[in-house]
């Protein structure tokens, strides 16, 4: 049997991949959905190109974090080229595992900077 990938085998996540996850984490989406959502949520900081999506996507796929979903919408409201991804449990338990590294980084660095500059 083979053994069960770890969250921690992806982590650093790059900025990215967080956020097609975080993304997929709140429903299926399609790629240009993808784009717009991570935009939205990162204020525009996050801005996908459709080619570094898919590549992104690709990778994302070989390593387990998402799948393609075979549900469609209605045929009246999608467009049949569109293909919809969804997040794997792996991906999600990378992504929490992300989220509580990043939480443990910030901390750290408020704890120093409460204590004021070092006197020299």
């Amino acid at each position: 049997m083979p053994e069960r990938p770890s969250p921690q085998n992806f982590l650093p996540l790059k900025t990215d991949a967080f956020y097609v996850l975080l993304v997929l984490i709140q429903g299926e989406r399609h790629g240009y959905a993808i784009m717009r959502d991570a935009a939205d949520r990162s204020d525009g900081a996050v801005r996908l190109q459709a080619g570094a999506l898919y590549r992104l996507l690709r990778r994302m796929l070989d390593e387990g974090l998402v799948v393609e979903s075979q549900r469609r919408p209605a045929a009246d409201v999608d467009d049949e080229r569109r293909r919809y991804y969804r997040v794997t449990p792996l991906g999600r338990r990378t992504l929490a595992a992300e989220a509580d590294r990043m939480a443990s980084l910030a901390a750290a660095a408020r704890a120093v900077l409460r204590q004021g500059p070092a006197l020299a």
